[in-house]
């Protein structure tokens, strides 16, 4: 199987957001989690109210059950990972759900936010290590 095949896996059982859906999902109390690398947030500027945690220890962050999450990894909880186009992130919310999260992405990623007109921040970003 290739990656694309393994993406389109992965999206199966994902309801993707918009924009403004998720814009909706985090008014409504989800975590908007930003996996972008250092040097994408620096050129494309950073998520107001993101959580950043790297990809590489995504699922410890967000797992309620981790000994490593995040004070808001909590039970029940909705994650919503973004990436810069949308791709990593539906690999990613595939993971997490893996995990038991309640995870889905945002389409498009970062480049489909700022498409819609939505705020960006010039930082500080909320870095979760």
């Amino acid at each position: 199987m290739g990656v694309d095949e393994v993406l389109a896996a992965a999206r199966a059982d994902l309801r993707r957001l918009t924009a403004q859906q998720t814009l909706q999902a985090v008014a409504e109390g989800a975590l908007l989690v930003d996996t972008r690398t250092s040097e994408q947030r620096g050129e494309q500027g950073e998520l107001p109210g993101a959580l950043v945690i790297d990809r590489t220890v995504l699922e410890w962050r967000l797992d309620p059950t981790s000994p490593w999450r995040v004070p808001e990894a909590v039970p029940g909880v909705r994650v919503v990972v973004v990436c810069r186009q949308g791709y990593s992130s539906s690999l990613a919310a595939a993971s997490l759900r893996a995990v038991g999260v309640d995870a889905t992405d945002l389409v498009g990623g970062l480049e489909a936010w700022v498409a819609a007109g939505l705020p960006l921040s010039d930082g500080p970003a909320d870095v979760r290590r």
